[in-house]
């Protein structure tokens, strides 16, 4: 059981220990998440489950449908005088793979899991709902947002377009992401940037077909995708600042019929995945895209159009916001335990969309666990340890942002 230790910060554990009273009830639930995967906007167990257990943990309102299949708890404080309002978020979608594991909670549906662990990240945020709901010990409002479709389908976003802050007009948003690379009982944080920008690139190679035997008569699109591919990694190393983090990757290609050895296919699709933290540095990779694709198809013959899709933005905190969620990370589990200078992740996450209407920040939560411990592996599985301290961290942010007045 993971607990707060020095007598210091025993003034800020009473949301640990009284969570940790319920935390086989929310080892459970989690379970229950587990087995019952679902994809964004398509998570309504899930959405059930959360109304459910929002209910019986005595939330003043429940709210449905927000975004799809998005659900927002209030809870309010013991009392209201500043007016003021918090928001915490986690995401409930699962990811389309097939599970490895063999424990009796694992996914009952075929090609679908939770490899990212949403369903702790939901879980914790019901268990900060019931402590928050039973102590009130705070002057404000809080918002506990449960939102769907975070891989890839941006539902944060949809969120936002469905009037989510509009209803509840917090004045900042938190959310806390697991983390295998740290260990259990630790967080992590940094200012601005935690998360990469991700696109999508899509590079359509027009030639003319012809026979293999005969390739004089014909405009290879294959050999252009070749020169296309090492050309466009030149871009992040000779073109972006070396301090100024890119990545490209050409991640998929199609061409022709692997069952026609002799035939020279006409057109050949490239797709990938550029990630960066800079709008500028978006704007300079899309440029030379263009620029490069359509040169290097030219010279032989050929013709290349580019695609850019700006999918997610990246995930930038703020500093204010950033340091108050770091000293109440200390305050739960000390200094030593709090990494406060995080390097930021080449991964995205669509909670950049909250971040760039609210102010706000985003943490790790150490999961530990290595190898098939890591996230989108077939083998993963939630660290049911770090549920109460999670939630904890979660009660722990209203808590102390929304303070009582001294009586």
């Amino acid at each position: 059981m993971l607990a707060p230790a020095a007598p210091a910060r025993l003034a800020h554990a009473r949301a640990f220990a009284r969570i940790a009273q319920f935390h086989p009830e929310l080892t459970a639930f989690r379970r229950d998440l587990h087995a019952h995967p679902e994809l964004g906007f398509e998570e309504v167990y899930t959405s059930a489950r959360v109304q459910e257990a929002l209910r019986l943990a005595g939330v003043d309102e429940v709210h449905a449908g927000i975004g799809k299949t998005g659900v927002v708890g209030v809870i309010r404080g013991r009392s209201n005088t500043s007016g003021r309002m918090i928001g915490l978020r986690a995401d409930m979608d699962a990811l389309t793979m097939t599970e490895g594991n063999d424990f009796p909670w694992k996914s009952t549906k075929g090609g679908m899991m939770h490899g990212c662990g949403h369903d702790g990240h939901v879980a914790m945020l019901v268990g900060a709902a019931r402590y928050l709901a039973e102590t009130r010990n705070f002057d404000g409002t809080a918002v506990l947002i449960f939102q769907p479709g975070e891989e890839g389908f941006a539902g944060a976003k949809a969120m936002i377009e469905d009037g989510l802050f509009q209803r509840f007009p917090v004045e900042s948003v938190y959310a806390m992401h697991n983390w295998p690379g740290l260990k259990p009982g630790t967080f992590g944080v940094r200012h601005h940037a935690m998360m990469a920008a991700a696109d999508r690139i899509t590079i359509e190679i027009t030639g003319k077909g012809g026979h293999g035997a005969h390739p004089y008569l014909a405009v290879d699109p294959v050999l252009v995708s070749a020169h296309i591919i090492t050309a466009v990694q030149s871009i992040v190393s000779r073109n972006v600042r070396a301090v100024d983090g890119a990545v490209i990757s050409l991640c998929a290609m199609q061409a022709g019929d692997l069952h026609a050895m002799s035939v020279i296919p006409g057109k050949a699709t490239l797709v990938g995945t550029v990630r960066s933290f800079k709008p500028e540095v978006q704007d300079l990779v899309e440029r030379r895209l263009h620029e490069l694709c359509s040169a290097v198809a030219l010279g032989f013959g050929a013709t290349a159009t580019v695609n850019y899709e700006r999918i997610y933005p990246a995930t930038i905190n703020t500093p204010r916001e950033t340091d108050f969620a770091a000293d109440v990370a200390e305050s739960l589990v000390g200094p030593e335990n709090v990494v406060r200078d995080m390097d930021p992740s080449m991964g995205a996450e669509d909670f950049a969309f909250m971040l760039q209407v609210k102010p706000g920040a985003y943490l790790r939560i150490g999961q530990g666990g290595e190898g098939s411990c890591m996230l989108h592996m077939t083998r993963y599985d939630f660290n049911d340890e770090i549920l109460p301290l999670g939630s904890a961290l979660h009660a722990s942010l209203v808590e102390q942002g929304l303070p009582l007045a001294a009586s």
